[in-house]
């Protein structure tokens, strides 16, 4: 089908179908969600094409360090903040907060988390998130006895998935997930964009995302760009070109407290189409830095603040 809308268009009409007509409903934060469940947005990567939103700025760059984080399969907030990367902050100090009782600000916090070792390994850890089951999901061996050994190295879903594309295209089993049921406890967040599956035609990489559970007012900006980001990588590690992104939300949901981003966001008309590019194309996909990557053409509008919903 062809159209000329904008591409952005598709996500502003589904923030007012939610914001005017969704379910209200008590979440898991107290604050409060206008939500639907189920929707469906697709995004054309040809000709460099990037869906980044116009109608607000997105930091790009932060989005682009956390995907190169989680690509390293750590799980500690320390990385990040050398970077001034803040978007993991709040979980693990809302969790320090609440069992110190002490009130430190988060620059304090993030100041204790570069300078102090122990510091860091006690409170910047999340638990085993998105990485962590990206790259060294776990793996057992009998032991004997009926038991079983923990191995040191797990099995790295990103590697199979670069292989299988590689040398069987054709393959519907070209999915990654970061939903491991046993270790759910154990995260300080468990995985909103938890499937990813891709698909091979024309010489073409198009990926879907599976997305459990999105903040449409404040994530779906980042988990968009994201997904198209791993998209072009990994079509470039196997030396073909982006296809088409599909997004799939679960409960898609807009914080009640967002109002005045909701409405200020639905006032303005989205504008102008930017362009990504691949400077260079690493050994694999773990080598990737910051300096490969380029956007041009980007004049979005000015920043909406929104509190995040811990």
């Amino acid at each position: 089908m062809v159209t000329d809308q904008h591409y952005e268009q598709q996500y502003l009409d589904l923030m007012r179908h939610i914001w005017t007509s969704g379910d209200e409903r008590v979440d898991r934060t107290g604050v409060g969600t206008r939500a639907i469940f189920g929707a469906t947005m697709r995004f054309n990567l040809a000709d460099e094409a990037i869906p980044l939103l116009t109608t607000k700025r997105v930091f790009w760059k932060t989005a682009t360090r956390e995907m190169l984080w989680f690509l390293t399969g750590d799980t500690n907030i320390r990385k990040l903040v050398e970077q001034k990367v803040h978007i993991w902050t709040d979980w693990p100090l809302d969790k320090y907060r609440k069992e110190t009782g002490e009130e430190i600000s988060r620059d304090a916090f993030e100041q204790r988390i570069i300078e102090d070792d122990a510091f860091a390994e006690q409170w910047g850890n999340l638990g085993p998130v998105y990485g962590k089951q990206w790259v060294n999901w776990p793996r057992y061996t009998p032991a004997g006895e009926g038991l079983y050994r923990r191995e040191k190295n797990g099995i790295n879903q990103i590697k199979l998935l670069i292989d299988g594309l590689k040398n069987n295209p054709g393959s519907r089993r070209h999915i990654f997930t970061g939903w491991n049921v046993a270790e759910l406890d154990e995260m300080a967040l468990p995985p909103c964009h938890k499937t990813y599956q891709f698909y091979v035609a024309n010489g073409k990489l198009s990926g879907i995302l599976y997305q459990r559970s999105c903040d449409l007012g404040l994530g779906f900006a980042f988990n968009i760009y994201s997904a198209a980001l791993l998209v072009r990588m990994i079509a470039q590690q196997c030396d073909l070109e982006p296809g088409e992104l599909v997004w799939n939300g679960g409960d898609v949901h807009l914080y009640l407290n967002h109002a005045d981003l909701v409405e200020e966001q639905l006032s303005r008309d989205p504008f102008g189409a930017p362009k990504f590019t691949i400077l260079r194309k690493p050994k694999s996909i773990f080598d990737y830095q910051i300096s490969d990557f380029e956007v041009r053409d980007y004049e979005p509008q000015s920043h909406i603040s929104a509190p995040v919903a811990v």
